[in-house]
Order: C-alpha cells, then sequence, then structure tokens
C-alpha cells in the first residue's frame, strides 16, 4: 500500500500544499489580528481626542457629565483627569486596574495628538489612550479612554474560528485537489505498467490511450510503438526461424538422400561419380549458408570486423568484372562498365567486393540472355555512387519494402534453381551501413533493376581527426 506511486505523489502534493497553506495562513492570520487590533486602538484613541477637543471648547461641569453618560452607555469607559491628576469623573467605577493607568501618566511625554499608554489585549484587563486637555497653551488635564480586552479577544476569537473554518474547507479541498491530481498522473502510468507486464508475458496486442500531448502522451505513444515493433520483431523472427530451418533441411535431405543411394550395392560406378558431385554441390552450398548466417550472427553482435584502408577504386571494379566475366559469357549477357581513374576511398575491400559482388550476381541471373547489364561509377567531391543496372525482370512492387529483409526472395518458386539465401542482400546493406553509405534501389517490372551504393570518399572517423 505505502509503495503505491499514487500514494507517494498524492502525499508528497499534500505535505507541500498544506505547507504552503499553513505558511500563507499563518501570516494573513498574524495581519488581519494586528490590524483589527490596531483599528481597535485607533477607535478608542479618536474617541478620546474627540472628547477632548469638546472640552476644551467648553470645559464645564455639564460638559464632563454629558462625556461621563454618553461613555456609560457604550463598551467604552471614559475618565477624565485634572492637571494633577485627581480624577473629576468617570462613566464607570474606578477599578485598581484603572488607577495604575492613571498613576503612571507622566504629562511631559504625552504627545498633544494623545498617546495609546497600554495595548497588551492578551494580558492586560483593559487597553488604554490619553488624550491631553490642553487649553491656552496649558496643560488642563487628561482624557483617559479604557476598552475591555474581552472585547478584543472576542473579535480575535471570531476571527479565529472563521480562520478554523476556512482551514478545515481548504484541506478537504486540498486532500480532494490531492487524490485527483494523483489519479489523473499515476493511472497512466498505471495502465502503462501492466501494458509493459503484457509485453513481458508475450503479449504484444497493447493500445495505450495517446491522446494526451504532454510527457505521458509520449510515452503511451512510444510503448504503444514499442508494442508493434516487438509483434513485427516475433513475426519476423519465427519467419527467419523457419525459413533457415527451410534452408538448412532441403540441402541436408539431398545429402542424406545420394549418400543412402550411393551406398546401395546396385549403384554403378557412374552414377556414384554424379552423386557424389551433387553431394559436394550441396555441401557446398549448406557451407556457405551457414557462412553467411555466421556473418549475420557477427553483425547483430556488432563483432562483423570492418578492416578500412584507401583503396584504388578502379582497380577494385577491374578485379570484380574479371571475376563475374565467365559467368557473363557463360549467360550470353552484354556487360558494360565505367568507372574514372584514380577514384580513391577509404573502405574495407574484401567486404565492398562481397557487396558488389553480390549485387552482380544477381543482376546476371535474373537477366535474359542477350540482355544488358551495367556498372557504373561517378564521383564527386564527398562520395563514391556506385550503380549497377539491368534490363531483367525488375521487382514487383509489393515486393520492394521487404527486399533487403532477411530470408526474403521475390520468386520464391524459383529460389532453388537461382541459387540464393535471401540473405545476400540484406549482409551487403548492413556492410554498406557499417562504412556510414547508403544503398537504394529502383525496379520497374518487366524493364530491369538499378542499385545505387553511396560511399564516403574518407573514413568519417580518421577525417574529424586530420581536421
Amino acid at each position: 500500500m505505502l509503495n503505491q506511486l499514487s500514494l507517494k505523489i498524492g502525499l508528497l502534493f499534500f505535505v507541500v500544499i498544506i505547507t504552503v497553506e499553513i505558511i500563507l495562513f499563518s501570516i494573513l492570520y498574524t495581519n488581519l489580528v494586528n490590524d483589527r487590533v490596531d483599528d481597535v486602538m485607533g477607535d478608542l484613541l479618536a474617541r478620546g481626542n474627540t472628547h477632548r477637543d469638546v472640552l476644551e471648547e467648553n470645559y464645564t461641569s455639564s460638559t464632563l457629565e454629558h462625556v461621563a453618560i454618553m461613555e456609560s452607555e457604550s463598551d467604552f469607559i471614559v475618565v477624565i483627569t485634572d492637571r494633577n491628576g485627581e480624577v473629576v469623573t468617570s462613566s464607570n467605577p474606578m477599578e485598581p486596574e484603572m488607577t495604575a493607568v492613571i498613576g503612571h501618566t507622566d504629562d511631559d511625554q504625552v504627545p498633544d495628538e494623545g498617546v495609546i499608554l497600554e495595548s497588551d489585549w492578551a494580558d492586560e484587563k483593559y487597553v488604554a489612550t490619553d488624550s491631553p486637555i490642553i487649553m491656552d497653551g496649558t496643560h488642563s488635564g487628561h482624557v483617559f479612554m479604557f476598552a475591555d480586552s474581552d472585547h478584543i479577544k472576542e473579535i480575535i476569537s471570531n476571527l479565529s474560528r472563521q480562520f478554523l473554518i476556512i482551514g478545515v474547507i481548504t484541506v478537504i479541498l486540498t486532500i480532494i485537489t490531492v487524490i485527483v491530481l494523483s489519479k489523473v498522473i499515476t493511472q497512466p502510468l498505471v495502465r502503462m505498467k501492466k501494458a509493459t507486464e503484457e509485453l513481458n508475458r508475450g503479449n504484444h496486442e497493447v493500445e495505450l490511450s495517446t491522446s494526451r500531448k504532454d510527457e505521458l502522451g509520449e510515452l503511451a505513444t512510444a510503448i504503444t510503438h514499442l508494442s508493434k515493433d516487438l509483434k513485427r520483431l516475433k513475426n519476423e523472427r519465427n519467419e527467419f526461424l523457419a525459413n533457415v530451418s527451410h534452408e538448412l533441411r532441403t540441402p541436408l535431405t539431398y545429402l542424406k538422400g545420394y549418400t543412402d543411394i550411393i551406398n546401395r550395392d546396385t549403384t554403378s560406378e557412374e552414377d556414384r561419380i554424379r552423386y557424389t558431385q551433387i553431394i559436394q554441390e550441396e555441401t557446398e552450398h549448406l557451407a556457405g549458408l551457414i557462412k553467411t548466417l555466421f556473418e549475420l550472427a557477427k553483425i547483430d553482435q556488432n563483432e562483423f570486423a570492418i578492416k578500412k584502408e584507401k583503396v584504388e577504386f578502379d582497380a577494385l571494379i577491374q578485379k570484380i568484372v574479371e571475376r563475374i566475366y565467365p559467368a557473363i559469357e557463360e549467360r550470353n549477357i552484354e556487360f558494360s562498365y565505367s568507372c574514372p581513374n584514380n577514384v580513391i576511398i577509404t573502405i574495407d575491400p574484401e567486404r565492398i567486393q562481397q557487396v558488389l559482388l553480390n549485387i552482380l550476381d544477381n543482376a546476371i541471373k535474373y537477366t535474359p540472355r542477350g540482355n544488358h547489364v551495367r556498372l557504373e561509377v561517378v564521383q564527386n567531391k564527398n562520395e563514391v555512387l556506385t550503380i549497377i543496372s539491368d534490363t531483367g525482370e525488375g521487382i514487383a512492387e509489393e515486393d520492394m519494402p521487404y527486399i533487403f529483409e532477411r530470408l526474403y526472395r521475390a520468386e520464391k518458386s524459383r529460389s532453388r534453381s537461382k541459387g540464393g539465401s535471401g540473405l545476400g542482400l540484406t549482409i551487403a546493406k548492413e556492410i554498406v551501413e557499417l562504412h556510414t553509405g547508403r544503398m537504394e534501389v529502383e525496379s520497374e517490372p518487366g524493364e530491369g533493376t538499378a542499385f545505387n551504393i553511396s560511399l564516403p570518399k574518407e573514413d568519417t572517423y580518421e577525417k574529424g581527426i586530420i581536421d
């Protein structure tokens, strides 16, 4: 329970928000309390100053009595003294606390505008103000105003109750908000967790809502794409294993069958020689397939060795042409090539030769007799482009997206007769990309195919060091 992400996020939000609210409420409460106390004290002093102004204009017994009677009906107490500090009149009976305040009055320290004598409402029974009576420039007495501290305490108590009610409501709303927010944030994460668990179990049919435009939406989109990629990879893996099994089973079946025939006593010497030759051909085919699979495994594990060196590309092309020439003559195919002199390029010559031979071999196999195959090399400042084109059968449009996939062959019915394993183009493309190059194909069914191989002239790493 305590390990749930929603609970952790909710508690974090709650602590942060409550802490901020407590600080803000404390500041607001303190300011409001001080303002209310200041208002009461200001009103009390203003009330005393008003009485003082009246007495300064008309200091008579009737005026004194009138002031005392008026305050006796209010919540305040007025005490008027003469210049010697003797009480002239008061609206309420004198209490010791009032006498103590009056007795500590120093005429020299009381300004003409009056002063607050006692403001400690929390510990004292009364708060008090002093408004001096000045007539003809002579100090003639004091008007003391007293207010019961309970009055201020009641105001503060009402304010505290209001803050308490507001605080409880705020906490409840905060809890609701935190729960909603934590659910909004964690619910998609919970769904993503369940989706990844399904992926771990092998179920790649997961769908997540990708309508959100935030980081959670991006994560959901990434997991959805991952599920589709895993499903595709699983299908490709199953298909690859099935194709490999088929490719291995076929030559092994031939080997076992012809070996059994050779071991028969009724088999003639001539048949033994012919069957032995077939066994040798199938063995070579099987060895080549296994070698190709090992190369593919090395590519997948980033262990495929690429040993780059500076090579005269025209000399490499001449060497390749010499190797394929017997096959060209046997197929009675027209062949032409062009390559500029002194083309220097940094490559692994053995691997690039493997690439070009593979593509040329396919072009020769799928080009009818009498048709044309061409190899053309073009260079610019930074790269060398090799174009191998033919006027053969071409590749169907529906096969074009898959020709570089492992063990994929467009003409499955004639794959054995053509002699391909369906891995040559896959490895060729990987070799070109390991050289930081590109391989692209263009084809029109019935008109021919063109492979474009682009290779950088210099190794990127070496060039960076030189620069």
